[in-house]
């Protein structure tokens, strides 16, 4: 090799290094969501009481008064304010932008050891962002000097709609706190708060026009305790409303954070609290009270005129407070069976020729848009608002998976996305076990974090119409702000950059790294988390030989190492390191915990594998699930793990208004003696236990003779015990329930039938 070519391979190696080094410290700086584009340059800049700041061609009031509040509340000092530029560098400066106006969210951030300069439209959010990113790069101890690495940030979001929600009806929350919430988006550039203020469950909005509102469907005589299931009470009055001056205090809280706030007053349906107080509003004007328990329940608002008017002035006050475009009217889980029966519903029916309640519905939202229209607002309401044709300028969000999104956009109407797979932050978290009550379902970080927004079945043209993406805090379970908090951390640090960040710049491991970061800054701030990210998964596979399965452990390796027992001994770094899948062919308890620098870092994750006769066999299914609860699929049914309580949907097998029938074929002749299928029973979720269940056996999986019927055992499972038989095939057939009793929720419609583990010893 020449000389000439050393020094060339020399110049490619060390640029290869330098890019590394330099990325390697980018992904480390804690920034949550990761700009557009970072570079990092050589050296620090010293923030101290004696840095200035300049402000030449604009002032960012708002922007330095909120970076001056922080400094003081966090580092004790605040920074002099200056309108030229000091002889002795050490100074943050303000400056306009070269580029077309309009881009009021971008910003660039140009950190020297020198100067800090912020370039961002003046009155725009982007001085405001520019301060967060700098908030985040501060260092977490309280110093004199607060050193800062030097670099350049040009940065842009990737969404328009980035938001956040909470439901304050089934629990209401501080004003104090509301504010706190605010500050949360804030810090990761969120720029919608989604304000859920009325429901069955109380009205939390004061109405000038309508005093008895706050009045009376402010308070509850009590509130479901527990798990839903359960339908148990307490008997404590419960309640509180927000005045109109304090929303104006919020409006202007959240604006200075350039944060919009949409209110949502609920219609047609989850209107209780409302009628509760006005009783004219309903179909049968009898008088109600307040729902303590959560749920979807019959009373709706009526669609005579007098009820249009009440709305109307309700929505003119609302619309005087919150100076957004839009105004979120609900529009979802309207039952139809009051509207059936009602004679005022059917000659709206008949006088508008009208097809149905579902049409009538769609009238009602129209004539509601038709009004906030007329005041130069826009309505947007779930997705709900799609049946029975789409208001004229009406915008959707899509809580039912993405479809209503996409119908949406397809129709050329905005659409915000905010799908229960993803966005729904009521769900758990982590292992039920360990975690607090929630409503169920199963959302982790690391899935938040998978979330596409913009779904690839729309074109260039209708992609335009998806806005963002938002999550939502429903608190049927949330009881204190705590709680809020601890559902929200680190969630929305997950979604804000998902919605920020461009797709290229995103990488989970790399989120995660930065975000244990984060935690410290959390709790500098006093924001509650979750760390259930440091918790080991348990994920059970399919084994090719049908003796055993096969057990993967997960946990983001850039967080520590997986060390496990199988002896029923408490996990340590002195416990077997897991390396790769584990092969289990008996009866065996798995703990499993991470660790790093021999400190154990999540709590110890326990699971019971019960490995029998049915366990990995092949198992065919005549109906598949519902696509809803069918997490795993069949192989969920034998997988060795009893599901848990409460309920998750990644561990149940769900059908609606169908029967199980499966054939699982054990591989050759075996002795068997009982068998047993775990189901649930959960009436006030629509979830039955079957009609009856039937076991059937064959030798050659073509003809089967049945050797019984199943009976129930402690309300959970269903077994059989039969004399000692051999066989290849075992079928198990369960019939649904059928229809739901009348006086039961979902009454007349298909029962659910849930199923988790089948057992064959």
């Amino acid at each position: 090799m020449t000389n000439k070519m050393k020094h060339k391979l020399y110049n490619i190696v060390a640029i290869l290094f330098f890019s590394f080094y330099v990325s390697a410290q980018q992904n480390s700086l804690p920034l949550i969501p990761q700009p557009k584009s970072l570079v990092l340059t050589n050296g620090n800049f010293n923030l101290t009481s004696s840095t200035k700041i300049v402000v030449t061609a604009q002032s960012a009031k708002n922007e330095i008064a909120y970076f001056n509040a922080y400094l003081k509340t966090h580092y004790g000092f605040v920074l002099d304010v200056v309108y030229k530029i000091p002889e002795k560098d050490n100074y943050i400066i303000f400056k306009f932008p070269d580029w077309e106006a309009g881009l009021k969210e971008n910003y660039h951030l140009n950190i020297q050891e020198s100067a800090i300069s912020i370039t961002a439209e003046s009155g725009g959010a982007g001085n405001f962002y520019a301060i967060q990113s700098l908030i985040q790069l501060l260092p977490i101890e309280k110093t004199n000097t607060l050193v800062i690495p030097c670099l350049q940030i040009k940065d842009t979001p990737l969404m328009k709609w980035r938001g956040m929600h909470l439901d304050v009806c089934r629990h209401f929350f501080s004003i104090d706190f509301i504010k706190k919430y605010i500050d949360l988006l804030a810090l990761y550039k969120m720029n919608t708060f989604h304000w859920h203020l009325t429901d069955d469950q109380g009205w939390r909005i004061e109405i000038k026009k309508y005093p008895k509102l706050t009045q009376v469907g402010a308070w509850r005589k009590g509130t479901m305790i527990g798990a839903y299931s359960n339908q148990e009470f307490d008997t404590i009055k419960y309640g509180g409303y927000y005045t109109q001056e304090q929303i104006k205090e919020v409006v202007a809280y959240a604006a200075q954070r350039h944060i919009t706030i949409v209110p949502e007053i609920e219609m047609p349906g989850h209107a209780v609290a409302a009628i509760s107080a006005y009783p004219f509003l309903s179909c049968d004007e009898k008088q109600i009270d307040v729902e303590r328990g959560w749920g979807v329940f019959e009373n709706v608002f009526c669609t005579k005129d007098t009820v249009f008017n009440f709305l109307e002035n309700v929505l003119s006050e609302v619309m005087n407070l919150f100076p957004g475009t839009y105004i979120h009217i609900g529009g979802d889980e309207c039952p139809k069976t009051k509207w059936k029966t009602c004679k005022h519903c059917q000659l709206r029916i008949k006088t508008e020729k009208l097809k149905d309640e579902h049409e009538l519905q769609s009238y009602f939202i129209t004539r509601i848009e038709k009004f906030v229209n007329s005041k130069g607002r826009q309505i947007i309401g779930w997705d709900e608002i799609l049946e029975g044709g789409l208001a004229p300028n009406a915008a959707v969000m899509s809580w039912r998976g993405t479809e209503g999104g996409i119908n949406a956009a397809k129709q050329k109407h905005n659409a915000v996305m905010s799908p229960g797979t993803h966005c729904y932050f009521d769900h758990f978290q982590g292992d039920p076990i360990d975690e607090p009550l929630a409503f169920g379902g199963y959302t982790p970080l690391q899935k938040v974090y998978s979330f596409n927004p913009v779904p690839t079945e729309l074109n260039d043209s209708e992609k335009k119409y998806i806005l963002g993406a938002q999550a939502n805090i429903w608190t049927e379970y949330i009881l204190n702000e705590k709680h809020v908090e601890y559902m929200a951390n680190p969630r929305m640090a997950a979604l804000s950059e998902v919605l920020w960040s461009p797709n290229e710049n995103r990488n989970q491991s790399n989120f995660i790294a930065r975000l244990q970061k984060h935690f410290l800054l959390l709790d500098k701030l006093h924001y509650n988390y979750s760390k259930a990210l440091y918790n080991v998964e348990q994920v059970p596979t399919a084994s090719n030989t049908h003796q055993a399965i096969q057990l993967e452990l997960k946990a983001d390796s850039v967080l520590g190492n997986i060390y496990y027992t199988s002896d029923g001994s408490e996990p340590s770094i002195k416990s077997t390191p897991y390396t790769k899948a584990i092969t289990i062919s008996k009866n065996t308890t798995i703990k499993a915990a991470l660790f790093k620098d021999n400190e154990q870092l999540g709590k110890v994750s326990q699971r019971y594998y019960d490995i029998n006769l049915a366990t990995n066999k092949s198992i065919a299914l005549a109906t598949p699930p519902n696509s809803s609860y069918n997490y795993g699929g069949a192989f969920t049914l034998i997988n060795g793990v009893v599901a848990s309580l409460p309920r998750t949907n990644n561990q149940w097998l769900g059908w609606s208004g169908k029967n199980l029938e499966a054939v699982i074929d054990l591989k050759q002749p075996e002795e068997i003696k009982t068998i047993s299928v775990g189901f649930l029973k959960e009436e006030v979720n629509w979830i039955y236990l079957p009609k009856d269940a039937e076991v059937f056996i064959s030798n050659d999986g073509q003809k089967f003779s049945s050797v019984g019927k199943m009976k129930l055992n402690n309300e959970r499972f269903m077994e059989i015990i039969i004399n000692p038989t051999k066989t290849r095939y075992v079928k198990i057939v369960a019939n649904y329930y059928g229809l739901i009793p009348q006086g039961n929720p979902g009454a007349g419609s298909p029962a659910w039938l849930f199923c988790d583990e089948i057992q064959i010893k």
